[in-house]
């Protein structure tokens, strides 16, 4: 079912994805790959992609950047959303936003359990907000909950969430 909102949406989002990894490297990110390729074969732009450690100061300092960059509208965050003492991700993003969209981490918790991991999805702290006027997604790292959180939320909405978020600015 598709809203009279959403044919409307916003096409060609301008995207930074990164990557939150301890071990990863360009060339062992698949899940970075993965949303890399659900974007682009969407006719999305990738503007910034970085592989960056399980460290709050960098993720922030990152995130920051990619958000008052003049060219980047959405930013895909996965990794580093889980409960173990080096997931600080969201501890790091959420001071930025200015909005927060619960029913973003809501829906992807009801979905990971329904069709992914069942029970374990009270682990993911997946999360998403808006900051500098940019739609920022914070999702789990595993190949799995991007595919998840790309096919069944991400790609559906985000250019109706650009949009949104840009029609009051507009002169």
């Amino acid at each position: 079912m598709l809203s009279n909102h959403r044919k409307n949406a916003a096409t060609n989002i301008s995207c930074a994805v990164i990557t939150v990894s301890d071990t990863r490297t360009k060339n062992t990110d698949k899940s970075g790959k993965k949303i890399i390729d659900l974007l682009t074969n969407q006719g999305h732009q990738l503007s910034l992609y970085k592989i960056i450690p399980d460290d709050g100061e960098q993720i922030r300092m990152t995130v920051e950047k990619a958000i008052y960059s003049a060219n980047i509208q959405a930013v895909i965050v996965n990794g580093g959303t889980g409960i173990s003492y080096r997931d600080v991700t969201i501890e790091s993003i959420e001071p930025l936003f200015n909005k927060l969209l619960p029913g973003f981490g809501e829906l992807f918790r009801q979905l990971s359990y329904q069709y992914d991991i069942g029970t374990a999805s009270i682990l993911s702290r997946a999360t998403c907000g808006v900051a500098n006027n940019r739609v920022i997604f914070s999702i789990p790292g595993s190949t799995g909950a991007v595919t998840l959180a790309m096919e069944k939320l991400i790609l559906p909405e985000i250019g109706h969430m650009v949009k949104e978020i840009y029609k009051d600015l507009e002169n």
